[in-house]
């Protein structure tokens, strides 16, 4: 999986271009949830440009969509969109890409980033497919400062009510928020043993391993009668010094000597990775 593994950081150096273009966006939570997406779009799920109308489709929703930047990297790479024209026009007056997801661009199912939404839509769509009698899966990324919001718990209890083991949520720990560390603003640990008791399986990996993520994603189809949620442990701001694990760098554009830092700091990280 190295090939992914590098990828990641080529897309964190996409998604710092993308907020310097646009002078503006959610970076510490880009960088936290990238490798959750990579391991989504380029190994688990079956989406492509080619099946996005197919009724089969694995379906996806950026709960936390103020981390929109790392999505439309990812979509990009992926063939949705040009990615130079996301990079240029993100957050620019008249654009679609805007600063939270938006489905007037391809291959986004749901206008996100009202936090506490996406589980409870991901529950209908899980709970349509298995009305159809679809093959296919839901996933859904969720922010842990998300955690505080009510409807988040309404879903995760009408998940486990209705069997939706086609359904796998995701929670991006990085521990931290806008007004800081997570368990100082809404104490939530742990949040494994909260949704288990809502009755999900639940697995708890490193979310900036690929390789992890992976082996917890494919777990999470064999499991039958109940949801999944995977608890990604993970590093806001991961990728460079300048940012890791440092509250204000969750809505930050950086200076020139800080963007000049990062795009080594990243840079290095993925050759390194290449040359392995």
């Amino acid at each position: 999986m190295e090939n992914l593994k590098a990828l990641s950081y080529a897309l964190r150096q996409d998604v710092v271009r993308m907020i310097r273009e646009g002078k503006g966006g959610h970076i510490g939570g880009d960088m936290s949830v990238m490798e959750t997406l990579v391991a989504l779009y380029f190994h688990e799920m079956n989406i492509s440009p080619e099946n996005q109308d197919d009724p089969d489709r694995d379906m996806f929703i950026m709960s936390k969509g103020h981390s929109v930047e790392a999505y439309y990297a990812v979509l990009a790479e992926k063939g949705f969109f040009p990615k130079e024209e996301v990079i240029s026009r993100f957050s620019k007056f008249g654009s679609a890409y805007i600063g939270h997801p938006n489905n007037k661009l391809p291959g986004i199912e749901m206008n996100s980033g009202s936090l506490g939404h996406g589980l409870p839509v991901a529950v209908g769509m899980a709970l349509a497919k298995k009305m159809d009698q679809s093959p296919s899966r839901v996933y859904v990324v969720m922010g842990d400062g998300e955690m505080a919001e009510g409807s988040v718990w309404e879903g995760a209890m009408s998940a486990s009510q209705y069997k939706l083991d086609n359904l796998c949520a995701v929670v991006d720990r990085n521990r931290l928020q806008i007004s800081g560390c997570t368990e100082d603003v809404m104490h939530q640990d742990s949040v494994e043993e909260r949704f288990k008791a809502f009755g999900w399986n639940v697995l708890s990996v490193d979310g900036n391993d690929i390789d992890a993520l992976i082996k917890a994603f494919d777990e999470a189809k064999t499991v039958k009668g109940k949801p999944t949620l995977v608890v990604a442990n993970t590093t806001k701001g991961k990728g460079s010094s300048v940012m890791e694990n440092k509250a204000p760098w969750h809505h930050k554009v950086p200076s020139d000597e800080e963007y000049a830092q990062i795009m080594s700091d990243l840079k290095a990280r993925e050759e390194a990775l290449r040359n392995e």
